[in-house]
Protein backbone atom coordinates (compact mmCIF):
# COMPACT_ATOMS: atom_id res chain seq x y z
CA UNK A 1 0.00 0.00 0.00
CA UNK A 2 1.54 3.12 -1.09
CA UNK A 3 -0.56 5.64 0.90
CA UNK A 4 -2.15 4.94 4.39
CA UNK A 5 -4.08 8.23 5.15
CA UNK A 6 -6.68 9.47 3.35
CA UNK A 7 -7.87 13.66 3.39
CA UNK A 8 -11.29 13.19 1.94
CA UNK A 9 -13.42 16.61 1.20
CA UNK A 10 -17.10 16.40 0.81
CA UNK A 11 -19.75 19.17 0.50
CA UNK A 12 -21.96 17.62 3.04
CA UNK A 13 -22.38 15.54 6.67
CA UNK A 14 -23.93 12.53 4.99
CA UNK A 15 -21.36 11.65 2.82
CA UNK A 16 -18.84 11.63 5.14
CA UNK A 17 -20.99 9.60 7.37
CA UNK A 18 -21.50 7.08 4.51
CA UNK A 19 -18.10 6.94 3.53
CA UNK A 20 -16.72 6.15 7.34
CA UNK A 21 -18.68 2.28 7.01
CA UNK A 22 -17.69 2.20 3.17
CA UNK A 23 -14.05 2.88 2.42
CA UNK A 24 -12.78 0.71 4.87
CA UNK A 25 -15.15 -2.39 3.05
CA UNK A 26 -13.31 -1.01 -0.49
CA UNK A 27 -9.70 -0.31 0.71
CA UNK A 28 -8.95 -1.87 3.79
CA UNK A 29 -7.60 -0.21 6.87
CA UNK A 30 -6.29 3.40 6.05
CA UNK A 31 -6.65 6.36 8.36
CA UNK A 32 -9.46 9.07 7.31
CA UNK A 33 -9.84 12.76 8.15
CA UNK A 34 -12.70 14.33 6.16
CA UNK A 35 -13.50 17.75 5.51
CA UNK A 36 -16.99 19.05 5.16
CA UNK A 37 -17.53 21.84 3.45
CA UNK A 38 -21.08 23.98 3.60
CA UNK A 39 -22.46 22.39 -0.09
CA UNK A 40 -20.68 21.79 -3.36
CA UNK A 41 -20.38 25.27 -4.06
CA UNK A 42 -18.19 26.10 -0.97
CA UNK A 43 -16.42 23.54 -1.66
CA UNK A 44 -15.97 24.24 -5.49
CA UNK A 45 -14.71 28.01 -4.06
CA UNK A 46 -12.11 26.35 -1.85
CA UNK A 47 -10.71 23.54 -3.50
CA UNK A 48 -8.03 24.66 -5.22
CA UNK A 49 -6.72 26.82 -2.27
CA UNK A 50 -7.20 23.59 -0.13
CA UNK A 51 -5.17 21.69 -2.73
CA UNK A 52 -2.44 24.34 -2.94
CA UNK A 53 -2.05 23.35 1.13
CA UNK A 54 -1.42 19.93 0.46
CA UNK A 55 0.73 20.24 -2.48
CA UNK A 56 3.24 22.43 0.06
CA UNK A 57 2.59 19.32 2.67
CA UNK A 58 3.24 16.36 0.42
CA UNK A 59 7.14 17.27 -0.25
CA UNK A 60 7.47 16.02 3.15
CA UNK A 61 3.72 14.00 4.06
CA UNK A 62 4.57 11.11 1.55
CA UNK A 63 2.15 8.45 3.08
CA UNK A 64 -1.26 10.88 2.34
CA UNK A 65 -3.66 11.66 -0.88
CA UNK A 66 -6.85 13.40 -0.96
CA UNK A 67 -10.34 12.41 -2.36
CA UNK A 68 -12.60 14.99 -3.54
CA UNK A 69 -16.48 13.84 -3.90
CA UNK A 70 -19.63 15.97 -4.83
CA UNK A 71 -22.73 15.51 -5.79
CA UNK A 72 -23.98 16.13 -10.14
CA UNK A 73 -27.07 17.79 -8.82
CA UNK A 74 -28.15 17.60 -12.85
CA UNK A 75 -24.99 19.83 -13.32
CA UNK A 76 -23.14 18.98 -16.62
CA UNK A 77 -20.89 15.98 -14.93
CA UNK A 78 -17.69 16.66 -17.78
CA UNK A 79 -17.80 20.15 -16.86
CA UNK A 80 -17.57 19.39 -13.03
CA UNK A 81 -15.34 16.98 -13.35
CA UNK A 82 -13.07 19.34 -15.42
CA UNK A 83 -13.18 21.61 -12.84
CA UNK A 84 -11.94 19.39 -10.30
CA UNK A 85 -9.05 18.54 -12.32
CA UNK A 86 -8.76 22.29 -13.24
CA UNK A 87 -7.48 22.70 -9.54
CA UNK A 88 -5.38 20.15 -8.94
CA UNK A 89 -3.36 21.01 -12.04
CA UNK A 90 -3.11 24.41 -10.48
CA UNK A 91 -1.45 23.24 -7.57
CA UNK A 92 0.87 20.41 -9.83
CA UNK A 93 -1.17 17.45 -8.15
CA UNK A 94 -1.24 14.60 -10.50
CA UNK A 95 -4.77 13.09 -9.93
CA UNK A 96 -5.99 9.34 -10.88
CA UNK A 97 -7.11 10.77 -14.44
CA UNK A 98 -4.09 12.50 -14.62
CA UNK A 99 -0.82 11.86 -13.09
CA UNK A 100 2.21 14.12 -13.09
CA UNK A 101 5.50 13.05 -13.52
CA UNK A 102 4.49 9.63 -12.90
CA UNK A 103 2.67 10.93 -9.40
CA UNK A 104 -1.02 10.46 -8.50
CA UNK A 105 -2.55 12.75 -5.29
CA UNK A 106 -5.61 13.26 -5.89
CA UNK A 107 -8.90 11.33 -6.78
CA UNK A 108 -11.77 13.26 -7.90
CA UNK A 109 -14.96 11.59 -7.73
CA UNK A 110 -18.60 12.76 -8.98
CA UNK A 111 -21.91 10.70 -7.37
CA UNK A 112 -25.00 10.70 -10.17
CA UNK A 113 -26.82 12.24 -9.46
CA UNK A 114 -26.74 12.36 -5.73
CA UNK A 115 -25.14 10.47 -3.01
CA UNK A 116 -28.46 8.58 -2.67
CA UNK A 117 -28.10 7.05 -5.76
CA UNK A 118 -25.31 4.40 -3.97
CA UNK A 119 -28.13 3.68 -1.62
CA UNK A 120 -30.55 2.87 -4.36
CA UNK A 121 -27.85 0.43 -5.86
CA UNK A 122 -27.95 -1.77 -3.22
CA UNK A 123 -31.88 -2.56 -2.03
CA UNK A 124 -30.70 -5.13 0.53
CA UNK A 125 -29.07 -2.48 2.37
CA UNK A 126 -31.82 -0.22 1.76
CA UNK A 127 -34.35 -3.07 3.17
CA UNK A 128 -32.29 -4.21 5.79
CA UNK A 129 -32.03 -0.37 7.35
CA UNK A 130 -35.44 0.02 6.65
CA UNK A 131 -37.19 -3.07 7.22
CA UNK A 132 -40.80 -2.04 6.66
CA UNK A 133 -39.53 -1.19 2.91
CA UNK A 134 -40.25 -3.78 0.01
CA UNK A 135 -38.48 -4.33 -2.87
CA UNK A 136 -41.36 -4.11 -4.79
CA UNK A 137 -42.19 -0.54 -3.95
CA UNK A 138 -38.67 0.53 -4.98
CA UNK A 139 -38.85 3.00 -8.55
CA UNK A 140 -38.55 0.71 -11.50
CA UNK A 141 -35.66 3.05 -12.07
CA UNK A 142 -33.79 2.37 -9.49
CA UNK A 143 -34.05 -1.14 -10.04
CA UNK A 144 -33.00 -1.02 -13.25
CA UNK A 145 -30.05 1.97 -13.66
CA UNK A 146 -29.83 3.89 -9.86
CA UNK A 147 -27.80 6.86 -11.77
CA UNK A 148 -30.52 7.45 -14.25
CA UNK A 149 -33.23 8.52 -11.00
CA UNK A 150 -33.80 12.06 -12.74
CA UNK A 151 -35.39 15.48 -10.71
CA UNK A 152 -33.77 14.22 -7.10
CA UNK A 153 -32.43 11.15 -5.64
CA UNK A 154 -33.15 11.89 -2.82
CA UNK A 155 -36.21 13.07 -3.02
CA UNK A 156 -37.20 9.52 -4.36
CA UNK A 157 -35.76 7.78 -1.80
CA UNK A 158 -37.74 10.59 0.90
CA UNK A 159 -41.18 9.10 -0.86
CA UNK A 160 -39.62 5.70 -0.83
CA UNK A 161 -39.14 5.99 3.10
CA UNK A 162 -42.53 7.93 3.65
CA UNK A 163 -44.47 5.48 1.82
CA UNK A 164 -43.33 3.27 4.78
CA UNK A 165 -44.02 5.36 7.48
CA UNK A 166 -40.26 6.73 7.83
CA UNK A 167 -38.66 9.89 7.60
CA UNK A 168 -42.41 11.55 7.28
CA UNK A 169 -41.14 14.72 8.54
CA UNK A 170 -38.65 14.71 5.84
CA UNK A 171 -35.56 13.00 5.01
CA UNK A 172 -32.97 13.24 7.61
CA UNK A 173 -30.06 12.47 5.49
CA UNK A 174 -27.38 11.52 7.59
CA UNK A 175 -29.22 9.59 9.54
CA UNK A 176 -30.21 7.99 6.46
CA UNK A 177 -26.65 7.56 5.48
CA UNK A 178 -25.46 6.07 8.35
CA UNK A 179 -28.60 3.47 8.67
CA UNK A 180 -27.75 2.61 5.03
CA UNK A 181 -24.60 2.47 4.65
CA UNK A 182 -23.68 0.19 7.70
CA UNK A 183 -25.70 -2.83 5.28
CA UNK A 184 -23.98 -1.92 2.52
CA UNK A 185 -21.86 -4.35 0.76
CA UNK A 186 -19.67 -2.88 -2.10
CA UNK A 187 -19.88 -5.71 -3.89
CA UNK A 188 -22.90 -5.70 -5.14
CA UNK A 189 -23.79 -2.61 -5.97
CA UNK A 190 -25.38 -1.40 -9.22
CA UNK A 191 -24.68 2.17 -8.81
CA UNK A 192 -22.03 2.69 -12.10
CA UNK A 193 -20.84 6.14 -10.48
CA UNK A 194 -20.09 4.06 -7.45
CA UNK A 195 -18.37 1.40 -8.68
CA UNK A 196 -16.17 4.40 -10.47
CA UNK A 197 -15.79 5.58 -6.84
CA UNK A 198 -14.29 2.58 -5.73
CA UNK A 199 -12.13 1.61 -8.98
CA UNK A 200 -10.78 5.12 -8.62
CA UNK A 201 -9.88 4.72 -4.83
CA UNK A 202 -8.14 1.19 -5.12
CA UNK A 203 -6.40 2.94 -7.88
CA UNK A 204 -5.31 6.16 -5.70
CA UNK A 205 -4.01 4.08 -2.59
CA UNK A 206 -1.54 2.21 -4.63
CA UNK A 207 -0.59 5.63 -6.15
CA UNK A 208 -1.79 5.72 -9.36
CA UNK A 209 -0.82 2.00 -10.95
Amino acid sequence: MVYSHLEILVEERSMSTALQNLIPQIIGDVSLKFHVFDGKHNLLRNVESRLRGYAAAFRSWTDAAVVVLVDEDREDCLALKGELESAAAATDLGTVTAPRRGKVHVLNRIAIEELEAWFFGDPDAVVAAYPKVKRRTFPQAALRDPDSIRGGTWEALERLLNKHDYHLGGLRKVECAAAISAHMDVSRNSSRSFNHFCQGLEKLIQGGR
